[in-house]
């Protein structure tokens, strides 16, 4: 996130993750609160849409911590929204059937995202997937966020391991589907070690980063075995 609020919470209560919603759920809030600092343009994002998205970061009690993005792309804020005041939340697998407002389907990453929906012999065909960023986000509140430069952001589920030789199969399949539309295409794995990008693991490095609550880390294995009271 580029700014971040500071904690409604003592910070050394930052110490749990609400398994309920996970990284990239849109989260429809009843009520927002921000402090008389924040930049201007987050009340005006909340106001346009009341949707947040879930972001890797430990909370108090009670809390989950999200993200507020705005029409531009530097426009990131990272908060944390109080429980209670959750609505709905949308997984982004949820929006994989998804179809754009008429008017946006020509944007280069609805073409994509629909060719990739369309393809039920592809290379998402065995995976449980959904858009995330800007493609996600307006696709869950009919809110103009694409534009004809974003990328689409894939969240790939894989609970179970994924070899190296499948990962780049993947990557080479969505790269395809990416230089048709003329954009990139960025997924991200998502692990029981936290967020890991398809496209290093797919490499022959040693250790990749996986992007977890309490911080990035590198390791070898996003599947091995995550030890008791580490948080994903």
């Amino acid at each position: 996130m580029q700014t971040c609020a500071v904690p409604p919470f003592v910070i050394e209560h930052a110490l749990s993750w609400d398994r309920r919603w996970q990284p990239h759920d849109l989260l429809r809030l009843h009520h927002l609160e921000m402090p008389d600092d924040e930049p201007q343009w987050v009340r005006e994002a909340f106001a346009r849409a009341p949707v947040a998205v879930v972001r890797r970061a430990l909370a108090a009690d009670g809390f989950v911590a999200i993200g507020v993005r705005g029409v531009e792309r530097a426009q990131r804020y990272g908060t944390w929204a109080r429980v209670a005041d959750i609505a709905t939340a949308v997984p982004p697998e949820a929006l994989a059937q998804s179809i754009p407002l008429a008017a946006r389907g020509d944007l280069p990453a609805f073409i994509a995202f629909t060719e990739l929906r369309n393809d039920m012999a592809g290379p998402l065909h065995d995976f449980i997937w959904g858009p995330a960023g800007s493609a996600g986000f307006e696709l869950a509140t009919q809110v103009p966020t694409v534009n004809a430069s974003s990328d689409l952001d894939l969240l790939i589920r894989t609970p179970e391991s994924l070899t190296r030789e499948r990962a780049l199969a993947l990557l080479n399949q969505l790269q395809t589907h990416a230089k048709t539309a003329g954009i990139r295409v960025d997924a991200q794995l998502d692990t029981p070690a936290g967020g890991v990008a398809l496209a290093e693991w797919a490499t022959d490095k040693p250790r990749v980063m996986a992007r977890r609550a309490s911080g990035p880390q590198r390791i070898a294995d996003p599947w091995a075995v995550v030890h008791c009271g580490e948080l994903a």
